[in-house]
């Protein structure tokens, strides 16, 4: 149990422990012993309300916080994946690149080997 549930447990007992003490102890009889019993409910209540509100608060701002914690890891999240994403398609365009050098490359010695076979070709119809 939490530290507020062991609060609201020992309120609670201490408010029946003096409702019961109040009225063995009490020297008054009837309606003043009454009327004492139900002031110390009244306070017990009053008090239980009191803890319950406070409570209330603590996990609103419990929730607000992991909230707040939730939508910053989130965000973070998104901007190393947007960071990422620059990162390979900045690689894969150096890559395209080094490909078309290299296709260029390829292009130029076809181009070489063909007018070679064709010189060779004319010189041996001459």
């Amino acid at each position: 149990m939490g530290k507020t549930g062991s609060t609201l447990v020992a309120i609670l007992a201490g408010a029946a422990v003096g409702a019961v003490a109040g009225v063995l102890l009490a020297p008054e009889q009837g309606e003043q012993t009454r009327k004492k019993i139900s002031k110390g409910f009244k306070s017990g209540a009053d008090d239980l309300n009191c803890k319950m509100d406070d409570l209330k608060k603590q996990v609103k701002s419990l929730i607000s916080t992991k909230k707040a914690d939730f939508d910053s890891s989130f965000n973070s999240l998104l901007s190393k994946a947007d960071d990422k994403k620059e990162d390979v398609i900045a690689s894969l365009e150096r890559k395209l690149a080094e490909l078309k050098g290299e296709a260029a490359n390829a292009v130029d010695k076809a181009k070489d080997f063909t007018n070679k076979a064709a010189d060779n070709i004319k010189s041996e119809l001459k």
